[in-house]
């Protein structure tokens, strides 16, 4: 139990000066510093999921390599690396309250987590808080600099995000295969410009949905793999300058066994500190999972449309009541927030697209790269079992709206095309809008099919079947 007064305080001192805080704070001067000069967002580091817990393993893998080579003493790299441990363990969100809208390429943050990490290996060794035996520039950012623990932190911050995002797609795929197979034989009506066209199978439709977020996993896949390359020991500029014989290798090794995954430096750091378009490629794939869902989450709005005097094709769970003035009124209400959330992913995209511009020797919106790319991948990964299980898992189709839309649809005249010609399939199409009637009764109507023929050939749901209509049109050709 902490038995020090309220009011006990410690001086701290920077390249601008001394200030005094409370020493029930966690961290020192210069995130004080930061605290004042960038109360913008609210959103701090510490609401980047896994940001802050990738920074203290960076800490603790340099502090480990930095003791393998002999150039930190064994008990102050215990310390740090014991600090860091409680930070990856349990982030106390308080200690670290920079807001992710800061400048300096990301300076705040990383010493944020240098003081933190300081002060509570000084109180560790020494039972107070302070920097008087272990120093945060000199001791926990030894071999390091903000411009390489920034960007590599971002990395493996990705990493963890795309992992669960595609955990989470990986279900909802599962889930709209099911529906595939569930809607296997409802024939319904194709529509094409908004316009009716050929029949085709709800199941059909649906596996248009499963196999472009299915494409996008293997997307999720690639570019979550492209953030295993960190620029960590690049320190200022790309040069390796400040870090000490052998320390590469062996921080790389350490950060391998602390986090479970085998990263490795970039081939060329330069590169790696100047250029950001990574970012263009993960932003990429979570606007194209954000895109197709949104796809999917217009059409279940229109076919679900009415249901008197819309599509009314299929249902959807209800979940609340869609009015505050019309009695009886349900609406589609977990596919608009997902597309709500595409325009978010949309935005974002926009954003991280300009500050990957860059100049010269560092990328230095690596905050908002990063605030964008983690409010994206959390909010779809947030978004999916939600519309999974809310929405999507209780859909019903109406079986009989759907045959009789199929049946009465005017595009089944191309069969008379393909059969005959295109000229007498056009006459009897706008014969049956005319008359209000058709494709079939027309054809029995004027002599051109006989009715058993007409049935045959006019069933919407052979002509779903690409090995059924093949078959049957084969023989008539025969």
């Amino acid at each position: 139990m902490d038995t020090r007064p309220m009011s006990a305080t410690r001086e701290e001192h920077d390249a601008l000066g001394t200030l005094t805080l409370s020493d029930a704070l966690d961290f020192g001067i210069q995130t004080a510093r930061a605290r004042e000069n960038f109360p913008v967002s609210r959103t701090t580091i510490a609401d980047i999921p896994g940001f802050v817990r990738s920074i203290a393993q960076i800490k603790k893998a340099a502090a480990i390599a930095n003791r393998q080579i002999g150039v930190l003493p064994v008990e102050m790299a215990q310390a740090i690396v014991a600090a860091a441990d409680e930070i990856i363990a349990h982030q106390k969100a308080e200690a670290f309250p920079v807001d992710i809208y800061h400048g300096g390429g990301g300076t705040s943050a990383n010493m944020n987590l240098n003081e933190v990490v300081g002060i509570r290996a000084n109180e560790i060794l020494t039972g107070k808080k302070g920097s008087d035996i272990v120093h945060p520039n000199t001791h926990v950012n030894m071999g390091q600099s903000t411009n390489d623990v920034i960007p590599a932190a971002m990395k493996m911050t990705a990493y963890g995000l795309l992992a669960s995002l595609e955990h989470a797609l990986t279900e909802f795929v599962a889930l709209l295969a099911g529906k595939e197979q569930e809607f296997a034989a409802v024939v319904k009506l194709g529509r094409t410009c908004l316009q009716d066209a050929l029949p085709i199978t709800l199941g059909q439709q649906f596996s248009g949905y499963r196999e472009g977020l299915q494409r996008q996993l293997g997307e999720l896949a690639r570019v979550r793999e492209m953030c295993v390359l960190l620029p960590l020991a690049a320190t200022a500029v790309g040069t390796e300058f400040g870090t000490f014989p052998g320390y590469k290798s062996a921080v790389y090794s350490a950060l391998g066994s602390i986090t479970g995954v085998t990263y490795a430096p970039e081939p060329n750091f330069f590169d790696g500190l100047q250029n950001a378009d990574i970012w263009l490629s993960v932003s990429g794939a979570l606007k194209a999972v954000g895109l197709l869902l949104n796809k999917f989450c217009a059409d279940l709005r229109l076919m679900s449309s009415g249901p008197r005097a819309g599509l009314a094709e299929i249902t959807l769970p209800a979940v609340q009541p869609g009015s505050s003035i019309m009695p009886g009124k349900i609406n589609p209400v977990m596919p608009e927030m997902v597309m709500q959330i595409y325009f978010r992913v949309l935005g974002n995209d926009v954003a991280v697209t300009r500050a990957c511009e860059g100049e010269l020797d560092l990328n230095v919106w690596e905050s908002l790269i990063l605030n964008c790319i983690s409010e994206s991948a959390t909010l779809l990964t947030a978004a999916l079992p939600l519309l999974g299980e809310k929405c999507v898992r209780g859909i019903r189709a109406d079986v009989q709206r759907c045959a009789r839309d199929a049946e009465h649809s005017l595009a089944l005249s191309t069969v008379l095309a393909t059969l005959f010609d295109y000229e007498r399939a056009s006459a009897v199409a706008q014969r049956a809008a005319a008359e209000g009637k058709t494709i079939e009764a027309v054809v029995v109507e004027s002599g051109i099919m006989s009715a058993a023929d007409a049935r045959r050939y006019l069933d919407p749901a052979v002509l779903t079947s690409p090995e059924k209509f093949r078959a049957l049109f084969d023989a008539k050709m025969g």
